[in-house]
């Protein structure tokens, strides 16, 4: 958008003080005529811009003029840096974009923004563990995202491993608990794709637009939603002692409800899976501690593990 060349250009000269227009081409990935228009389009804008013919010469700011492009409160410019600042050192880009923008920033916000972007740092390796690098396939999908570019998949299926061939508009990218989901649009409309089921994804030079009103937030929320929605098809009321409730929780997250204390003490609570064997998998090595009120193909699912362990092991 011609809007945000605009404003990286002035970034630009308030940087590095005076830029040519090959240099502002290059930066801006756009034509030297291109480039030369936005900058006079910035001077009849009334932007204190003005050229400076000959060798040496260049667009500069009048005076050394700066202004505060960002708009940022104080509070927005530290959250801002204390939520880039952690990912800066793995992103060269990131660390020359904080640069850049703690310079146009006014003088009071700079140091408590400075410090905000070295006050945080995340480790998303457990113990034990090597250090997680973003995989490469994400980043060729980023790059076709912001460039607008439709990106022809080999995707895997789940059950089958059958791989097929699909053109997708990457609207956007998500991690989840450290999975990548890949946000597109296909001629059947919006579908979500697993990035590690991704064989290949090659980059066309065909340009695509994200529907009006797109919000990768809001996508995903639904996406989210209807996932949550097929894990909790099936739900089982258990008795459990009040102590054990937290561990309950730890096992089945937001598909564990309290459904309050029962006449002996115990808590009565509802919990939800995908199918009746997937929660008394969960509730088998409780043992006795739970015990299933209802339905009855979830007691039933229990005892059949339960038979299984005491022919195995009974003797």
């Amino acid at each position: 958008m011609r809007a945000d060349r605009l404003v990286a250009a002035l970034l630009l000269m308030q940087a590095r003080g005076r830029v040519t227009a090959a240099e502002l081409a290059e930066r801006l990935e756009v034509s030297v005529a291109t480039a030369r228009r936005d900058l006079e389009a910035l001077s009849a804008a009334g932007i204190p811009v003005y050229p400076q013919p000959g060798r040496g010469g260049g667009w500069s700011l009048l005076g050394g003029a700066r202004t505060d492009l960002t708009g940022l409160t104080a509070h927005e410019a530290q959250a801002l840096f204390l939520l880039a600042g952690p990912s800066a050192p793995d992103a060269p880009e990131l660390r020359s974009a904080l640069r850049k923008l703690l310079r146009a920033l006014p003088q009071t916000f700079r140091d408590e923004a400075e410090a905000a972007a070295g006050a945080v740092v995340v480790d998303p390796a457990r113990w034990g563990e090597p250090d997680k690098e973003r995989p490469e396939l994400v980043r060729v999908l980023q790059r076709a995202t912001v460039r607008r570019r439709r990106v022809r998949l080999v995707y895997e299926g789940r059950r089958d491993r059958e791989r097929t061939e699909r053109l997708v508009d990457p609207w956007g990218l998500v991690d989840k608990d450290d999975v990548w989901y890949l946000l597109a649009g296909t001629e059947r409309g919006q579908r979500t794709f697993r990035v590690d089921r991704i064989a290949a994804a090659e980059v066309t030079e065909e340009e695509f637009e994200r529907p009006d009103g797109f919000e990768l937030s809001r996508a995903w929320a639904g996406v989210v939603e209807e996932m949550e929605r097929r894990r909790s098809t099936v739900s089982a009321t258990v008795l459990i002692p009040a102590r054990l409730l937290p561990i309950l929780r730890d096992h089945f997250g937001r598909h564990c409800e309290s459904l309050g204390e029962a006449a002996d003490g115990r808590v009565r609570a509802r919990v939800a899976a995908p199918m009746a064997l997937t929660i008394a998998e969960q509730l088998a090595g409780w043992g006795a501690r739970v015990e299933v009120e209802e339905p009855d193909e979830v007691r039933a699912e229990l005892a059949r593990i339960g038979a299984e362990l005491v022919e195995r092991y009974g003797h």
